[in-house]
């Protein structure tokens, strides 16, 4: 395993993260904890959760995941984990958390890192993340930018907490050492660039990760904002490396085959757009006529791309674990690096 510095951080992790949506849904705690534990021996060191997970976001399930890391943590080497944990921000419709208000406001912002420290038994989160912006921005399966949506029905500006305030209720965690560092989630060009430059402006913290969809289904990180995280400093976070599993292969001989897609109904509406099918085939074929199976192909590309710092992997089965993990150690030819990019060329981001 190798390890990097997240931004101007002083967090080391592993290029391998491991995600945790699936825990307390599709996973028991017996089952996390097997997870966490294969994780932690394979040199993994970094833990990666939210507030409201397991995934998809439900009432009687919220907070599970963060509960069963907890109990893992507690006997655990805390020096030795880097772990992970967000805010829930605003427009996500979850009804359960907080009451409905999911504004980032200092109080809210506050409140949610008192829960999580309590639920992860520990007194600080190294990496707290912002989980979708204050502003409105578009969601999952959604790509461009509605200015309607801005305006209240007076045709205003509708109000949000500023950025600012955010940065500043951010640096009073650091502050009270209940946060080692700052990152963004599912954020747009605009919204990192304004991060910066008031953290810079106001000498406020700067934000040093970026958690976004990367995929080989999903590479408009490579439009604009692969530069603002080179130029800027900013690490990469790639969350979704297989696609909800469409990159695995699993769909394309059986469509109903076992999965999120077909256990959660309507919440992977990205995916229905019309040539994710046809990259499915195109990708998983490809991988076979190299000897490779289809999540080795996807997760290797994004594992080894230049602008990603660490990719978040997860998985419901231990053998669907170690084959995510081993596929680290997957080298991809030139000649299979330029046939993926003939596949994007001619079928370009068809699940953004």
């Amino acid at each position: 395993m190798e390890y990097v510095k997240l931004g101007n951080s002083a967090l080391k992790v592993s290029k391998v993260c491991l995600g945790t949506m699936t825990f307390g849904d599709q996973n028991t705690q017996a089952e996390a904890h097997v997870q966490l534990d294969y994780a932690l021996s394979q040199g993994i060191n970094f833990i990666d959760t939210a507030e409201m997970y397991p995934v998809p976001p439900k009432a009687e399930t919220f907070t599970r995941t963060e509960t069963i890391i907890g109990h893992w943590l507690k006997n655990q080497a805390r020096d030795k984990i880097i772990l992970g944990s967000k805010v829930a921000g605003r427009n996500r419709g979850l009804n359960w958390i907080r009451n409905g208000d999911d504004s980032l406001t200092r109080d809210n912002i506050r409140a949610a890192i008192h829960d999580s420290l309590k639920r992860l038994q520990t007194d600080y989160i190294d990496l707290y993340q912002l989980h979708w912006p204050e502003r409105n921005v578009p969601l999952f399966g959604q790509y461009q930018f509605n200015p309607t949506l801005e305006q209240d029905a007076q045709g205003n500006q509708k109000a949000w907490v500023s950025i600012h305030t955010q940065l500043e209720t951010l640096a009073e965690l650091i502050a009270e050492g209940k946060v080692r560092a700052i990152g963004l989630s599912n954020e747009q060009p605009w919204g990192i660039m304004e991060f910066l430059r008031l953290s810079k402006e106001y000498n406020l913290p700067r934000v040093a990760t970026l958690q976004n969809s990367y995929h080989l289904m999903n590479r408009t990180i490579d439009f604009g904002i692969s530069e603002i995280l080179y130029r800027e400093n900013v690490s990469l976070l790639a969350y979704s490396p297989l696609a909800f599993g469409h990159l695995s292969g699993k769909y394309i001989d059986d469509p109903q085959a076992k999965g999120r897609v077909t256990m959660f109904l309507g919440y992977a509406q990205r995916y229905k757009k019309p040539n994710v099918p046809a990259a499915s085939a195109a990708y998983a074929k490809l991988a076979r006529a190299h000897g490779l199976s289809p999540a080795q192909l996807a997760l290797s590309f994004v594992m080894h791309r230049w602008c990603v710092a660490s990719t978040i992997i997860g998985a419901t089965s231990m053998a669907q674990l170690q084959e995510n993990i081993d596929a680290w150690v997957v080298q991809l030819s030139d000649e299979v690096l330029a046939e993926i990019e003939n596949i994007h060329l001619s079928m370009m981001n068809p699940a953004p």
